[in-house]
């Protein structure tokens, strides 16, 4: 098969593996590459103990692919190995089935059922209108002139509610992504917390005089078929507001990065099927860089012994970027197949959003590649430095 094939990303030293590897991807050219560090890392040392995280390390796509389908052996519940996990961060993302299983087909239900073309027309019609208003710039932040804004507003319209004040919002859902790093940095996990409650009694209102249409309302009517109770469907609301803002938003910008900082990006983007290309889009840029799991019982894996009771980091990243797994990992192949990727999990807590995510992001680069072609970054662009969550703090764009 014949791939569109754009660059690899340039060249630079891989980092030493004397160095601290997990602090080593918030560094400003790791956070735009972080293959420099994943490359040692996948060939000289796949599972290694971090001890600032007291914590396994997996990188391999094979043990990170094993670990995220054995719920059995490997939870998101910490309460099963004896953690206490306070009421409020109690969710679709730290259950395990079978409790897990009602409230997921409760909101895949809702979110199948409120994805159809009208979310489709309406994320086209908004992508359209706000780049119209742009390409009257000489440049903009696609960041948060675009991304952001058009991801708050389409989220919303799935959920079947107002947009909130993203003046208000946006701030509690970076506090939140902060906060996934608040084992290595602690001072950012009080402030993530208080976000948490103040989207969840967000939640909680929108529940309590629903829509007639969109997840909310469908949620509100199916949660007690279900057998779902308010506080466990307020909390899971959350999480899906927040994380259908973030993998959208995110995946937009990172997706930018790829594509508009290439020669013809665009054009390679709109000769490949564009399901086909988002989903390497998705592979290549990563957005969740790790996610942790318990060791619920003892086990041998990737030639280690892991005790029940201890943590096991995936670096789902790094497992994106495996080339026992893919072809040439570091080259962004957009007509890549087979291409299962973990950019969106995979089992028991798959992203929900993926389908919102992968429809969003192909709508809006099919619409820029039609109308703005010659779309181009106009400078090298920032990071956040966030280790968990891959973001782009700023990324200037010309659209002529």
């Amino acid at each position: 098969m014949q791939y569109e094939q754009l660059p690899p990303e340039e060249a630079s030293v891989p980092r030493s593996l004397d160095s601290d590897p997990i602090h080593a991807l918030a560094a400003p050219d790791a956070q735009h590459n972080p293959f420099l560090v994943y490359a040692p890392l996948l060939e000289q040392r796949p599972v290694f103990w971090y001890e600032p995280l007291h914590s396994w390390v997996l990188t391999r796509y094979a043990d990170c692919t094993a670990v995220l389908r054995d719920s059995a052996r490997f939870s998101t519940d910490w309460t099963r190995v004896g953690e206490t996990v306070p009421p409020a961060a109690r969710s679709i993302q730290s259950l395990d089935p079978p409790e897990q299983t009602p409230v997921r087909r409760l909101f895949v239900e809702a979110v199948r059922a409120s994805h159809d073309d009208a979310v489709r027309d309406e994320v086209a019609r908004q992508a359209t209108a706000r780049l119209d208003v742009l390409a009257s710039r000489e440049s903009f932040d696609f960041v948060t002139e675009f991304a952001e804004p058009l991801a708050l507003a389409t989220i919303a319209r799935l959920l079947g509610v107002p947009p909130p004040d993203p003046v208000w919002f946006v701030p509690l859902a970076n506090a939140i992504s902060d906060g996934m790093d608040g084992h290595l940095w602690t001072d950012r996990l009080a402030p993530a917390t208080a976000a948490r409650a103040e989207l969840a009694a967000l939640a909680g209102r929108w529940l309590a005089d629903p829509g007639a249409d969109g997840v909310v309302g469908i949620v509100a009517r199916r949660a007690g078929h279900y057998g779902v109770d308010a506080a466990l469907t307020a909390t899971t609301l959350r999480v899906a507001l927040h994380a259908g803002y973030t993998s959208a938003s995110k995946l937009l910008s990172l997706s930018a990065v790829a594509l508009l900082d290439t020669p013809d990006g665009l054009g390679a983007f709109r000769a490949a099927d564009t399901n086909t290309a988002v989903e390497e889009l998705t592979r290549y840029t990563s957005l969740v860089q790790g996610v942790a799991r318990a060791c619920v019982t003892s086990t041998d894996l990737a030639g280690v012994t892991l005790r029940e009771g201890d943590a096991v980091t995936l670096l789902l990243g790094a497992a994106n970027r495996d080339p026992a797994r893919f072809e040439k990992p570091a080259e962004l192949w957009l007509n890549r197949l087979p291409n299962p990727h973990l950019g969106f999990g995979c089992g028991t807590h798959a992203c929900i959003g993926s389908l919102f995510a992968v429809m969003q992001t192909g709508t809006v680069f099919s619409v820029l590649a039609d109308r703005y072609p010659r779309a181009r970054s106009v400078s090298a662009p920032t990071y956040s430095g966030n280790v968990t969550q891959r973001t782009v703090g700023h990324l200037e764009v010309s659209l002529s």
